[in-house]
């Protein structure tokens, strides 16, 4: 006997999906017209805005109001760009800039390229408070450390995007700045009571909900006074008693991907996890990236099987479906985005760059880029000076694997310009650099959240806040290599 159909299509309803490749297949229509809610594009989905706008109108077929989501933060983690890097600063540069008014200004040309092709809902900005100097799934995804300077941008940042008439989705409730693990491989633990959480981390939630934020995107972190066990995903003491009880949230509360690690295993599968997530007060629930009809068919029939035999109650989820649904309507009514002025992302970039010593004499210097992994978050988006460099020869090195003798046999008399993310917690890095820089002229640029770490006997340490195509642009210019 099948499922049935009123509680299969209500079921549909509070579900964010996802498909392969650029053009949707059958399937992710079909089962916009039979209820669901929509779709996240991701980086593989999407080619050129042309592609993406073709891509809208066809999911729009099967359903007018469909929610088309995308992961576009700018910085590091761009989908619009992935192919060449964001032209415009990530939140971790925006914040050492510290000028609100830019913040809502970059947002705000983020917004009109997305709405321009047709997507509805930003999972941006991200709101953390970066307070671990080795998160490191966080980092230059947070407008700093500071919770009234992020709260600050955050809301500008929310304002930004809304003026498009794009919703912003704010994130990662209630906070994951603090955590030293990336929850889409495990369950991060941040052990803090309620009181650290509303002075360190929740600032920024309570400014996005005063700024009209449309939705909040759920962490899938341990808060043991709050969650106990379980992640906060699934906590009805956080997303209903803390953010819409305390913090007077009233909008669609989304989760982050179900596939992750930190949800999947705590539920014991995306299916349960669904369930788990609806009865604890999510909306809108993302199933992640790698998705297709059977996976999409099994989180329905697990959410009906949970109304039928009790563990979620049909009245909870009309009301998630109904928040889902108003966020798939939502048009920023009267909103009318404004003309971006030329190159403001590059000009952005560059008043974030900091430089600690001296530039002098980096004529046709050697550029050494560290290898450095992403996370799934940004997926491997191009990154460094390398397109920005006019003259200067760039080779690759991979820490504790490449030796200052062999750098500095290849620098012969020039100077070295070495390029890294995270270089404070990269493996090998740190003594590469101090190593070379004993016996060579050094110059640093750290395109990651940079740490304390300052390396002995470097001429000079250069901050980008991120690595970005703006960000390397910046960069270079700010060395004078791009000609």
């Amino acid at each position: 006997m099948g499922l049935d159909p009123g509680l299969r299509r209500l079921a549909l309803g509070t579900l964010l999906a996802a498909y392969p490749g650029p053009i949707p297949p059958d399937w992710a229509v079909d089962l916009l017209a039979e209820g669901l809610a929509g779709h996240t594009l991701f980086g593989t989905n999407i080619h050129d805005p042309a592609q993406v706008a073709a891509t809208t109108a066809a999911l729009r077929a099967g359903r007018p109001d469909v929610i088309v989501a995308v992961d576009e933060e700018g910085g590091d983690v761009t989908r619009l760009a992935h192919a060449t890097g964001s032209p415009y600063p990530g939140n971790a540069a925006l914040g050492a800039v510290d000028d609100v008014t830019l913040t809502r200004q970059v947002y705000a040309a983020i917004g009109a390229e997305l709405a321009a092709p047709g997507i509805t809902v930003d999972l941006a900005p991200t709101v953390d408070v970066n307070t671990a100097d080795e998160n490191p799934v966080i980092g230059t995804r947070s407008f700093g450390a500071d919770p009234a300077r992020v709260a600050a941008h955050s809301a500008a940042a929310v304002a930004g995007l809304q003026s498009a008439g794009v919703a912003a989705c704010a994130k990662h409730f209630p906070g994951h700045g603090a955590t030293v693990a990336d929850s889409h491989h495990e369950l991060p633990t941040v052990d803090v009571p309620p009181a650290v959480l509303r002075e360190r981390d929740l600032p920024p939630f309570a400014a996005v909900v005063d700024a009209g934020v449309r939705a909040i995107m759920t962490a899938h972190i341990r808060v043991p006074a709050l969650t106990g066990e379980g992640p906060a995903t699934f906590s009805r003491a956080v997303l209903v008693d803390l953010l819409r009880g305390e913090y007077g949230f009233t909008g669609t509360v989304i989760t982050d991907a179900l596939e992750m690690k930190g949800a999947a295993l705590a539920a014991g599968g995306t299916g349960p996890a669904a369930v788990r997530a609806l009865a604890a007060g999510a909306d809108l629930l993302c199933i992640g990236a790698k998705v297709d009809a059977t996976l999409v068919e099994h989180v329905v029939e697990e959410i009906v099987g949970g109304i039928e035999d009790g563990r979620l109650d049909r009245a909870r989820v009309e009301e998630a479906a109904g928040r889902a649904a108003e966020l798939a309507t939502w048009r920023g009514a009267g909103s009318v985005p404004t003309a971006t002025p030329d190159g403001l992302g590059y000009a952005a970039a560059l008043r974030a760059v900091r430089v600690e010593g001296d530039l002098t004499g980096l004529t046709t210097p050697l550029v050494v880029q560290v290898h450095a992994t992403s996370t799934i978050a940004e997926g491997r988006v191009p990154w460094g000076l390398g397109p920005h460099l006019a003259g200067a020869q760039e080779v690759r090195a991979v820490a504790g694997e490449t030796t200052p003798e062999e750098l500095r046999a290849r620098a012969g008399d020039r100077p070295v310009v070495l390029v890294g993310r995270h270089l404070h917690r990269l493996p090998g890095a740190r003594e590469l650099v101090e190593g070379l820089a004993a016996v060579h002229p050094v110059t640093v640029v750290e395109m990651g959240w940079p740490g304390d770490w300052r390396p002995a006997g470097a001429r000079a340490f250069v901050t980008t806040y991120g690595a970005s195509h703006a960000n390397g642009r910046a960069a270079a210019q700010v060395l004078g290599l791009t000609g």
